[in-house]
């Protein structure tokens, strides 16, 4: 017999929403280790103590979150999402009958408030002091890389970057326009970039894969023990920039969480002279990184690799027993030999190089045989050696969980462009995207597989 079943659709229901919602829930897993107790408290001078009650930021930051775990970019269907969806009610805490918030309130706050505290950076650090309580940041070996990020601006409004622009009423530009001019006269001189964004002019023309487009990199430092994101930096897409970001989440994570690697994994573009310095000296931190040599020849000469280097001479010592040193007779004035590239050039002696039997081989093109070393080649050298360890190898097999957290920002959380502009609109979006991976690897981890805390929240 065939059943049917007509319920009325105005009948009133009676829904009991902890009930409703399974145990085994995402959003269930992430609300048992979501505390933002020390995000009202951060955000508390931001508001006044009179007027009406305005929207609960609890509930703003609840709802961003449900729209980066769950990949939905618009906010105005986010909105649409938490009103239909009762789990999204339970996770927000609302009724069935309460209202949702308008879309519009976001963009109020962003540019307002939440901005003016930099409540997403206590936001990502709270739940990354979370990570941190429950154990899953081990501070041992952190892996840093980059990913470029798709800009919101078009090819086709593009000027050269040589054209001179009129950018028009200053008291009317736009805010990714006023942080660009703010940005270009706080900073140094440089080479005009190819093109600019009359929309989004901080945004970095790039071609990593096809026609070129505008990006921001978004530069993760990752704990490799679980693969827990403890930085995030914004920065245009440049092996130089994606270097310098690096280096102030080194610093940042040391200063505001006090957690330092022993150990960096990163990729060759890294693996720069300044970069390993900087790690070996400075920071003193291992770097597991490959060394970015330009000094291997194509022609079938002599490498750098044949020249013995002694250190108390100060001097190369060529294949045929010949010296090259940075200065072949006494000055007046004792002078460094360092050029602005930070290297010394150490050259062999035009009366050696004439009659040797080697110099086919050497220098066939040159009276004398030049070898460029860096300021830094004493790190370029522990990196090399490291490069020759079983532990290296294991690092080159740990770092690609950055590269899984890149694709499942992309694939999963569906950031494969950027909705807000200039570099605080993506400083915004990788920092909750950072913040959204962290809790759902938290929660899948230590609730979904049956782990029950053992530590109160500090």
């Amino acid at each position: 017999m065939m059943g049917r079943n007509l319920v009325a659709r105005e009948r009133t229901e009676t829904i009991n929403l902890e009930a409703f919602v399974p145990q085994d829930h995402l959003l269930r897993a992430i609300d048992r280790y979501l505390d933002l107790t020390a995000f009202r408290d951060h955000l508390k001078p931001f508001y006044s103590h009179m007027g009406r009650p305005s929207v609960d930021p609890e509930l703003l930051i609840r709802m961003l979150i449900i729209g980066y775990c769950y990949g939905i970019r618009s906010e105005r269907r986010l909105c649409e999402e938490v009103h239909l969806n009762l789990a999204y009610r339970w996770f927000c805490h609302l009724g069935v009958h309460d209202r949702v918030p308008d879309h519009s309130t976001f963009s109020k706050n962003r540019h307002g408030r939440f901005r003016d505290s930099d409540a997403f950076r206590e936001l990502f650090e709270s739940v990354l002091r979370r990570c941190m309580v429950e154990g899953m940041v081990g501070g041992e070996g952190f892996a840093t890389d980059a990913s470029v990020i798709k800009a919101d601006a078009q090819r086709q409004r593009a000027v050269p970057g040589m054209e001179r622009i009129d950018w028009g009423d200053p008291s009317r530009l736009a805010r990714p326009v006023r942080e660009y001019l703010a940005a270009l006269e706080a900073s140094v001189p440089t080479d005009p970039p190819k093109s600019i964004s009359l929309t989004d002019p901080a945004a970095s023309w790039t071609a990593t894969a096809g026609p070129a487009f505008f990006a921001y990199s978004t530069n993760y430092l990752v704990d490799v023990k679980h693969g827990i994101i403890v930085d995030v930096e914004p920065s245009s897409s440049s092996h130089a920039a994606e270097s310098r970001a690096t280096r102030t989440m080194i610093d940042r994570t040391e200063q505001r969480l006090h957690i330092k690697p022993y150990r960096l994994i990163a990729d060759t573009a890294y693996g720069s002279a300044a970069m390993l310095g900087w790690l070996v000296k400075d920071k003193g931190i291992t770097p597991h990184v490959p060394v970015w040599d330009r000094s291997q020849r194509k022609d079938g000469t002599f490498i750098v690799g044949d020249f013995v280097w002694e250190p108390e001479a100060d001097q190369y010592r060529c294949p045929g027993g010949k010296a090259l040193r940075k200065e072949w007779r006494a000055f007046t004035h004792a002078r460094v030999h360092v050029t602005k590239a930070g290297t010394v050039n150490y050259r062999s002696s035009g009366m050696d190089c004439a009659p040797c039997k080697l110099k086919p081989w050497c220098c066939p093109h040159t009276a004398t045989r030049k070898i460029v070393r860096s300021i830094h080649e004493d790190a370029r050298d522990v990196a090399r050696r490291i490069m020759q360890t079983p532990e290296y190898a294991q690092s080159r097999r740990e770092r690609k969980k950055v590269e899984m957290l890149f694709a499942h920002l992309k694939r999963i959380l569906k950031l494969d462009r950027l909705r807000l502009r200039g570099p605080t609109g993506a400083h915004d979006e990788f920092l909750l995207a950072a913040t959204a991976q962290n809790l759902r690897r938290m929660a899948k981890r230590l609730y979904v597989e049956g782990m029950v805390p053992t530590q109160p929240v500090a």
